[in-house]
């Protein structure tokens, strides 16, 4: 996969980019990832490459000409083979205003060839930058930033992660929070217990006992089948006490409901 980020503060994603699961990728030849800096698409003294908006308003925008011009130096394919999948590319607008930044985006993501990533600034950019040059626009949470920068490092973690033989342990990405996938039984997915669009059930190490704080019977009898029933439940509990909103998309078998009802009849 190649990744290209767009933003006015290139020197920002020294850190990100050098470090953990992205690093691998990148040296394991799984994805390169190369940062472009606008201001170097600029034909002014200054290197302007905001302005204030037509119309009046507070706060400064991002100008299309460096925008533009960048992306055009990329040899992207057209908007059009992008929106309909004819080109496995795909051109994000960092935004508050963008769709919300999911697991399922991530793997939709990691499933393209190229995917460029342009770091919003200031009150935002010209809105001619989303109605013809990305393809998407996509926010990391319900709350404003000063930049698309922190936005853009997430995803390319999230994305890269996924991209086959970055993590050590492939199936550790089928069973965390968030990811959804077929069951085999009810319940669990296997000797782990997929989350299945749940949060992710708890987990202990050793010592078995930490200052008096135990870690449960259950985890140490070597009953596979109890243990996959108590993360299930577990993961339940934590979903309902964090996350109710994530149970309507969840995959949930007739035991899961009486586990639910349970949980809610004893929580009054």
């Amino acid at each position: 996969m190649k990744a290209d980020i767009l933003t006015i503060f290139p020197g920002f994603f020294q850190g990100p980019l050098d470090h953990g699961i992205t690093r691998r990728a990148c040296e394991m030849g799984l994805a390169k990832i190369e940062v472009h800096d606008l201001r170097q698409f600029t034909h002014d003294k200054h290197r302007t490459v905001d302005d204030r908006p037509f119309g009046g308003g507070e706060g400064m925008v991002l100008k299309p000409e460096p925008l533009f011009e960048c992306l055009e130096t990329l040899q992207l394919a057209s908007r059009d083979d992008r929106i309909t999948g004819r080109a496995k590319q795909s051109v994000t607008l960092l935004s508050a205003q963008g769709q919300r930044f999911t697991q399922q985006v991530a793997a939709e993501l990691a499933g393209l060839d190229r995917i460029v990533l342009v770091c919003g600034r200031y009150e935002g950019v010209d809105e001619r930058v989303a109605d013809y040059l990305a393809d998407r626009e996509l926010s990391i949470g319900d709350y404003v930033l000063s930049g698309g920068e922190l936005g853009a490092a997430v995803i390319i973690e999230a994305v890269m992660r996924l991209l086959p033989g970055a993590v050590g342990n492939e199936a550790s990405t089928r069973q965390e929070s968030f990811t959804a996938h077929e069951r085999t039984e009810p319940g669990a997915a296997d000797s782990t217990c997929g989350s299945g669009g749940l949060l992710d059930y708890p987990h202990y190490t050793r010592p078995a006992d930490f200052r008096g704080m135990p870690v449960p019977e259950v985890l140490l009898n070597g009953d596979h089948q109890e243990i996959r029933r108590w993360r299930r439940q577990r993961a339940l509990e934590k979903t309902l006490r964090n996350r109710p909103d994530l149970l309507d998309g969840a995959q949930l078998s007739d035991e899961d409901a009486k586990i639910l009802a349970r949980i809610k009849r004893d929580n009054g």
